[in-house]
């Protein structure tokens, strides 16, 4: 049998966090009862800088249940990615498999089970996949769809509809933290590990409590972050545009010379100004691109310490 540990980051999750506990070490019970892992298996909530009460509700379970559930607590806000990291690091040399997961329950737990008969049928990968986006509205079900069609389109490998819901071998995890850089984007570097792999599907619920921790800023965020950190396609298609209209140049200045020599000469205030404006936002937005490639090298060059760990609840200890 294997030792599981289910690794979940938290930031301001006070009103679902003992929710979240209850049903985790529900399906750890239940995994154990069947003997598909060990007894010491537990759960490792990840505190990620909360400014409410979630540590102190991480520190209540763990004394309650003190051998089913740990803790890891960030001393300042690293961000989903990075505490997800965190956990996933320190879980590593503790555990045989991980399984990550959100603390809001809107990934359907009942299917983590499923993943651990793939993992023990081979797979050190299994990544958990909605099978529909019924219950989001209309903008976010359209904005995510664009999402991974532009991925795909900037050559960033990703599994469709899957977030951070997934397990993963323990060499899977080492193979993971090998890779150092600052700016992670989890959904497209797990691919790259090149493991066997396989899909869960499940339907995704609503949120138990408390409130999305994802708002449209940092979805953007997040998506502009995945693909300027594993392609250098939109400097490509700027160098592109900017040939294209140096070829629609030449054709202005060949029109501008024919209408010179053939006196048809007409004041051209608007296209002129419209020209100056165009190429003025493009140069703009060259620079402004290149200059976000640029800020993710002089962050990675700092080779700073991703995060910091203030303290970690290991089970078995009160």
């Amino acid at each position: 049998m294997d030792k599981l540990a289910i690794v979940v980051p938290c930031y301001n999750e006070e009103e679902v966090l003992k929710i979240a506990s209850e049903a985790l070490r529900g399906v750890l019970q239940d995994l154990i009862r069947k003997g598909k892992i060990t007894e010491d298996s537990f759960i490792l909530f990840v505190n990620d800088g909360s400014r409410d009460r979630t540590w102190e509700l991480i520190q209540e379970e763990h004394r309650a249940y003190p051998r089913q559930v740990c803790g890891v607590k960030l001393a300042a806000n690293a961000g989903h990615q990075l505490a997800l990291t965190a956990g996933l690091v320190t879980a590593m040399d503790m555990c045989d498999v991980t399984v990550s997961i959100d603390a809001d329950l809107q990934d359907d737990v009942n299917v983590i089970e499923e993943m651990i008969d793939k993992f023990q049928g081979g797979c050190d990968i299994v990544y958990g996949v909605r099978r529909e986006r019924k219950t989001d509205t209309f903008f976010k079900r359209t904005t995510a769809q664009m999402f991974y069609k532009l991925m795909h389109l900037m050559g960033v490998k990703t599994i469709y509809n899957h977030a951070d819901f997934r397990l993963m071998s323990r060499r899977a995890v080492e193979e993971f933290s090998r890779y150092k850089e600052q700016n992670l984007f989890l959904r497209g570097m797990m691919p790259l590990l090149g493991y066997e792999s396989d899909n869960v599907y499940y339907d995704r619920k609503e949120r138990v409590a408390g409130e999305s921790k994802y708002p449209l800023k940092k979805m953007l965020a997040l998506a502009f972050n995945g693909i300027s950190s594993f392609s250098v396609k939109p400097i490509s298609l700027i160098l592109g545009m900017g040939l294209f209209i140096v070829f629609v140049s030449f054709i202005a200045l060949a029109y501008a010379l024919i209408s010179y020599c053939t006196g048809h000469v007409v004041p051209g205030w608007t296209s002129l100004i419209l020209s100056i404006w165009f190429l003025g936002g493009l140069q703009l937005l060259a620079i402004g691109m290149v200059g976000q490639y640029i800020g993710k090298i002089y962050i990675e060059v700092k080779q700073r310490p991703r995060y910091n760990i203030e303290e970690i609840l290991t089970c078995g200890e009160k």
